[in-house]
């Protein structure tokens, strides 16, 4: 955990980024370090655990992380918590809570408060929409072998 607090504290102080950072873990071995890099890349999607989470696979040369656990500075987020199950993680450890972030601007409980709304009822309209080839590829997927997830 240490390392995880100790990288977000240098990206603060070195890099400019935002004040979390993430462990990956893995039979004791770091696989992966990663910082909150969001207004540094411009990338919306570059929290720590995201950025430490796409380093693991590429290490690992593979899409989930089974086996491996992460520490992070803070709890996730609902897109981090996203990325740590399609991940599937084995265990989460965090520092600070979603409360200690929203204390310092950093709220995600709009966020949550949208997820548990209907696509049409949320902030930013969500609409179905079915052109003839929807489920196309869907059914290509289906009919092609591939790995169990």
């Amino acid at each position: 955990m240490k390392i995880a607090v100790d990288a977000a504290l240098e990206n603060v102080l070195t890099n400019g980024g935002g004040p979390f950072g993430a462990v990956v873990v893995r039979n004791g071995q770091i696989i992966s370090i990663g910082r909150n890099q969001v207004t540094t890349i411009n990338d919306p999607t570059a929290h720590a655990e995201i950025q430490a989470i796409r380093t693991a696979c590429r290490n690992l040369n593979s899409f989930q992380l089974t086996g491996c656990e992460l520490y992070t500075s803070c709890e996730p987020c609902p897109m981090c918590l996203g990325a740590i199950y399609w991940a599937r993680l084995s265990k989460v450890y965090y520092a600070c809570t979603n409360e200690d972030a929203a204390k310092i601007g950093f709220d995600d409980q709009y966020i949550y408060k949208q997820i548990a709304l209907p696509p049409d009822k949320r902030s930013i309209p969500m609409l179905r929409v079915l052109p003839e080839n929807t489920y196309l590829p869907f059914n290509a997927w289906i009919q092609k072998p591939h790995q169990q997830y």
